[in-house]
């Protein structure tokens, strides 16, 4: 059993001990978001200290009946030393949880294909999130999170969330917490999700407690918290100090980074990444520079287009292209991706910056969109020496090309025509929307027939 020196925080855990038992005795599901960084590690420990308690002390109608979920959320762009170190300690809660007999369960979530951050920024050709188009936070975090918290509500009625935020973290976070607290409760009502409540049970948590705790209390799971001690260390930028409780004479300060996403346009720097390469991580400056990169490019009119996607012309105070990014950018854009993701293999053979079905959902919206002049696959082979693996989507291989071309040889166009069809119909198996397919084939042979003057 482990003992805790802190009252402050054996009282945080006795409060959790009375909210999963006495104070709330129905079986609505506690679901955690845990992120892998200090505050939820943190939350989670105290959460699994009570559930180890309440197992071993308490009456048995009082046990275990509520399930935890622990739901971390990967927005499949995330800074990769602590995607890997999450990964390690997801695998290490689900078998600790299980063999120690406690309710808590593992789930991990991903946004659907259609809302990933390279098949909206390559494939449809948005422009890089920044502060007044920041279409990243809803399609990459809370959409897949919310629709597992909604399946939880439909088989339960209710759920609970628990949050690891604390007054300490920022004035703006403690006013944004007192706002929806309710005096005398515990638990409060969440602002916008229906039949869902909050609780907080840390938020009064200095920093200090709370990597006293991570410092100082073993890991109820047996992960090594010094992993995780020295990612923030290591991650610290120099203008940054993490005022912290050591417990030996090897701690050193350990800075207050944040970790998001390695493609983040909407921060003006990223400083935990940049203070990783200066402390020895340097195969992530290609990652750090084509972040840099991304950044630079997004306002250069010579990578628009002159539309939206919605078919609205689109410019500038100057009168330049302003619309979506241009498909000939988009493509070139891919090619470094896919550079960067060779380079950095060669280190870390496991890293995977963009998925199979990512590129090849991006091949299905070029083709949607009539992009025919720029192809995955072919971008593919150029950077890795080797045909990409596209399953069910199976392009002409050289003979039937060659056939073709003979067939269309009085008129070269049809060939282009017939090839853009098929390449549309192979798609369908994959498209994530197959709704007006015949639309785009349509479409096609109408620009194959009226072809766009200009």
């Amino acid at each position: 059993m482990i003992k805790i020196k802190s009252k402050k925080i054996e009282a945080i855990i006795g409060e959790i001990i009375d909210q999963y038992t006495y104070a709330d005795q129905s079986d609505r599901p506690w679901i955690i978001g845990f992120s892998g960084g200090k505050d939820s590690t943190v939350m989670l420990t105290l959460v699994w200290i009570a559930l180890q308690r309440v197992r071993n002390e308490f009456p048995q109608p009082y046990q275990l009946r509520r399930p935890v979920h622990v739901v971390c959320n990967d927005t499949m762009v995330e800074n990769p030393i602590i995607s890997t170190y999450v990964e390690d300690v997801l695998a290490k809660i689900e078998v600790s949880a299980r063999e120690q007999g406690l309710p808590i369960f593992v789930k991990k979530t991903t946004p659907k294909l259609e809302e990933t951050f390279w098949f909206n920024l390559i494939g449809k050709g948005y422009p890089v999130p920044n502060n007044t188009f920041r279409w990243c936070t809803d399609r990459l975090k809370i959409r897949p999170t919310s629709s597992f918290l909604h399946d939880q509500i439909d088989e339960k009625g209710e759920a609970i969330v628990l949050l690891g935020t604390r007054y300490d973290e920022s004035k703006t976070r403690e006013r944004s917490i007192r706002k929806h607290e309710a005096e005398g409760s515990r638990i409060n009502k969440h602002p916008t999700s229906l039949n869902t409540y909050v609780y907080a049970p840390i938020k009064e948590m200095v920093v200090e407690e709370v990597w006293y705790v991570i410092n100082a209390i073993p890991s109820p799971w047996g992960f090594d918290n010094s992993i995780l001690f020295k990612i923030y260390a290591d991650a610290s930028a120099d203008d940054y100090e993490c005022p912290t409780v050591v417990t030996n004479k090897e701690h050193k300060t350990c800075g207050q980074s944040r970790f998001g996403c390695w493609t983040c346009t909407v921060v003006k720097e990223d400083k935990s990444m940049a203070a990783l390469v200066n402390n020895g991580q340097e195969w992530m400056t290609p990652l750090l520079q084509f972040r840099s990169q991304l950044v630079e490019d997004r306002n250069k009119p010579e990578n628009r287009s002159k539309y939206r996607r919605n078919g609205q012309v689109a410019l500038n105070y100057e009168g330049e292209d302003f619309g979506r990014m241009s498909a000939g950018y988009c493509a070139r854009i891919l090619k470094q991706l896919l550079e960067i993701q060779l380079e950095v293999q060669k280190s870390r053979p496991d890293l995977i910056l963009i998925t199979n079905q990512e590129l090849i959902a991006i091949q299905v919206i070029w083709n949607r969109d009539m992009n025919f002049d720029y192809n995955v696959s072919y971008i593919y082979q150029e950077v890795y020496g080797r045909e990409l693996n596209t399953n069910n989507m199976k392009s002409l291989d050289h003979t039937e090309r060659r056939l073709l071309k003979e067939v269309c040889i009085e008129d070269p166009s049809y060939y282009s025509l017939i090839d853009n069809l098929i390449s549309l119909q192979e798609s369908k198996t994959l498209m994530i929307s197959k709704y007006g397919l015949n639309n785009d084939l349509e479409k096609r042979i109408e620009e194959f027939v009226n072809p766009k003057k200009g």
